[in-house]
């Protein structure tokens, strides 16, 4: 119920839809039962069983079921008496079509406003869900599945929009036309509808039994559909290993297995999801078999009228299309509330790296990076200890050393992706916590391995996340990356589509603009990450000039490849298993003999790449 209610929160204000399907619901469910009463004013004219007029006397004036079977007794009565039969009975066809024509128009209305409230629902769902994904540390995305992620997005959003929205136009609706059409058969005969209440708890009882099993074989689909997402993302994404490797038969394998156990885990959700309601239209059934066996004893015993009786016949069936609405909202709940369980557990996760209460704005970098005592873990286990170093402003320092050394996520920590599990990240004498993350980042440019575009434009993508840039501000950015004589020989020039993750350039060509985007960005902190380690000769030529000038005068952190890209820097840090082992400049760990010289000898024999 809980989590029940936490969905129907992205629904605020409740009035606005509440309101409005209370009335147009009442209104459906009104006319709905007075079609069902002209029923039987059309019984008795159709078998002569209506009565002169002199012998019905004008019902008083009340709220009572008297007063309203009253009328349907005086009314037909007075127009048979002044327009005969045939007309008596084209009035109140017209009349039944009049007030049908009424309940439908109603209840197109109540489902527009469930419309309305379904949509506004997985609107803000879906915004506060990507809001948070976006808004999550990096380290959250290191024990999470992609797949599993989009799973929660797509499916779970649908799961929810489906069982708990559908759900809730049942509980909202029917309900209320049950107390309503159950008001009006116990004031016609309450003898029969005590028999009726007393067999449906029955049917309930098996509706729990029902909606207990299928919420964990629900949570179990829903991961089920996470890992096929990620398998998905996984074969797009590898192709060219998959291929090169002739692994399709494999991969295939281990899609198919997870596909039948998801295949199996639906027929066994659907098919306990669809019982509900046979159980409790059987249930119905019965009832309805006693009602006409005690009913029809008292038509035959004149303490029932005909035209009531079928009224009691009538109304039961209209009593139980929102039993087994209920029933099938019971049970089809329990899937909606797994899948609200899982996207809960994406927006109650801890944002371990967010802004201070009263966070300071850094408006500029004056003197130094300071990293002191610095020390990190992933899942416990050492990755950087008691690290630090001082970068003083305008400086090039390289970090290099054995892979898993720690030198990516020792970077990671000036941008604040990550926080040290101890020790402390300073700018100018100032704990980088207490800067709010925006003017903090804004000041931090980042060039990686692997080039992180989007499915866009060339302009926007050079252009991302500034305000007010212009195609002269772009251009001036891409010819300084190299960049800006293959983007006029494309299709469209600085508005062609790159495709997903700029599939439709060469590698050289992703990274600059990646390069292109850094130099617009134009920040005092340059942070650059093996950005040319992928590349070809003559793309890392291209890229290298482009980025020893976005690196002129600005402070510069670079994990290096290549020696040639750290042999001029101000200071040379080793890193090897979190701890820097050695740190001077290129001439001054050559002469130390020690790892950066073996680096440097292995660098001279294939040809300046350096081992990490």
């Amino acid at each position: 119920m809980k989590t029940f209610l936490r969905l129907l929160s992205f629904a605020k204000p409740y009035p606005r839809f509440a309101i409005p399907y209370f009335f147009v619901t009442l209104f459906s469910t009104v006319f709905g039962l007075i079609n069902v009463a002209f029923i039987i004013p059309i019984l008795n004219l159709l078998f002569s069983a209506t009565k002169p007029l002199s012998e019905i006397p004008y019902p008083e004036a009340a709220f009572s079921v008297e007063y309203f079977t009253g009328l349907l007794n005086y009314y037909p009565a007075w127009l048979i008496e002044n327009y005969g039969k045939s007309t008596t009975l084209i009035f109140i066809s017209l009349f039944l079509i009049g007030t049908n024509l009424l309940t439908n128009v109603f209840k197109y209305l109540g489902l527009r406003i469930n419309t309305k409230l379904r949509t506004t629902v997985i609107y803000n769902m879906r915004e506060r869900l990507f809001n948070k994904i976006v808004t999550m540390d990096v380290g959250f995305f290191s024990s999470q599945r992609k797949g599993d992620l989009m799973s929660r997005m797509t499916n779970d959003l649908a799961e929810i929009e489906n069982s708990v929205i559908g759900a809730l136009q049942a509980f909202l609706r029917d309900p209320f036309t049950l107390a309503i059409w159950l008001t009006a058969m116990f004031a016609i005969q309450w003898q029969l509808m005590v028999l009726t209440l007393s067999i449906l708890p029955i049917s309930g009882i098996g509706v729990s039994i029902l909606s207990k099993k299928l919420k964990k074989e629900s949570s179990e689909s829903q991961k089920s559909s996470g890992h096929i997402l990620s398998l998905i993302d996984e074969a797009i994404t590898g192709i060219r290993i998959i291929k090169g490797f002739v692994a399709e038969r494999f991969i295939f394998e281990r899609f198919s297995n997870q596909g039948q156990h998801y295949a199996s885990l639906g027929r066994s959700i659907g098919n306990k999801r669809e019982l509900a309601s046979p159980i409790t239209e059987t249930m119905g059934v019965a009832i309805v078999s006693a009602i006409l066996y005690i009913g029809g004893n008292l038509v035959f015993e004149g303490k029932l009228e005909p035209g009531a009786f079928f009224m009691v016949i009538i109304g039961f069936y209209r009593i139980l299309e929102p039993l087994k609405g209920i029933a099938s909202s019971v049970t089809s709940i329990q899937t909606g509330i797994s899948a609200g369980n899982r996207l809960f557990e994406i927006l109650d996760a801890e944002i371990k790296v967010q802004d201070p209460a009263q966070p300071k704005t850094l408006a500029t970098f004056n003197h130094s990076i300071q990293l002191k005592n610095i020390g990190f873990k992933y899942n416990e286990t050492p990755v950087l200890k008691n690290i630090t170093i001082e970068i003083p402003k305008g400086k090039l320092i390289a970090l290099v050393g054995p892979s898993g050394g720690g030198k990516s996520t020792l970077v990671d920590l000036i941008p604040r992706f990550y926080d040290p599990a101890s020790g402390s990240v300073e700018i100018d004498g100032v704990n980088i916590k207490e800067f709010d993350l925006h003017s903090l980042r804004s000041h931090i440019g980042i060039v990686t391995q692997e080039s992180i575009l989007f499915n866009d434009s060339i302009f926007n993508n050079i252009a991302f996340g500034l305000p007010n840039i212009t195609q002269e501000d772009v251009e001036r950015a891409a010819r300084i990356a190299n960049a800006h004589e293959f983007i006029i020989k494309t299709d469209q020039g600085y508005q062609t589509s790159i495709g997903e993750r700029g599939s439709k350039l060469s590698g050289g060509q992703r990274q600059r603009l990646s390069i292109a985007r850094a130099v617009l960005k134009n920040p005092d902190i340059l942070i650059l990450d093996e950005a040319t380690s992928a590349l070809d000769n003559e793309s890392e030529k291209l890229v290298q000039e482009a980025l020893n000038y976005l690196m002129k005068e600005r402070t510069s952190i670079v994990i290096a490849h290549r020696l040639s890209t750290i042999r001029h820097a101000d200071l040379i840090l080793v890193l090897d298993k979190g701890e820097i082992k050695e740190q001077g400049t290129h001439e001054e760990l050559i002469a130390k003999a020690g790892i950066y010289f073996g680096l440097h000898q292995h660098a001279n024999e294939t040809g300046g790449v350096i081992i990490e």
